[in-house]
């Protein structure tokens, strides 16, 4: 971490929510990539802002280089943060807790059946239909010749 060196590409000052937003690489020999609290520390002493209110967005290392690239917000206010920054980039940040998901409460148990109980209403009967045919009926009568028919061929 000692040998760790932020250098700030870009400063944008973005005023309609309260932040500068900032491209910056760190070049770290002899390490591998650095952690987010480490940027954000070394990020912080270099704008002279208070470490609670940068956020460090994105950090991208290439494989084999000793250089990261990364984006990273200054706001005014912690609150300021807090109310444009995504959650997920503030709790990897540590400036929120992440929440826990809420386990499944078990079904609550069955009621019990009373003996006397209702019946269940059923459902009205249906008017007697006549059954469809089958298909298989209908080829059949196609190809069978009714007895009036043999004789006329005859």
């Amino acid at each position: 971490m000692s040998e760790m060196e932020v250098e700030i590409v870009s400063k944008k000052e973005n005023v309609l929510l309260d932040r500068t937003e900032i491209k910056f690489k760190v070049d770290h020999p002899k390490e591998g990539t650095p952690k987010r609290e480490d940027v954000r520390d070394k990020i912080s002493s270099v704008v002279k802002a208070p470490k609670e209110r940068v956020v460090v967005d994105a950090m991208d290392s290439e494989f084999g280089r000793t250089v990261t690239v990364g984006y990273a917000k200054v706001y005014k206010t912690k609150e300021a943060a807090v109310k444009f920054e995504r959650e997920q980039i503030l709790v990897r940040n540590k400036l929120k807790e992440k929440k826990a998901k809420a386990e499944k409460k078990p079904a609550a148990a069955p009621p019990v059946a009373k003996p006397a109980a209702v019946a269940p209403a059923k459902a009205p009967e249906k008017a007697a239909e006549k059954p469809a045919e089958k298909p298989a009926d209908k080829h059949a009568e196609k190809h069978t010749e009714k007895p009036a028919e043999k004789e006329k061929k005859a």
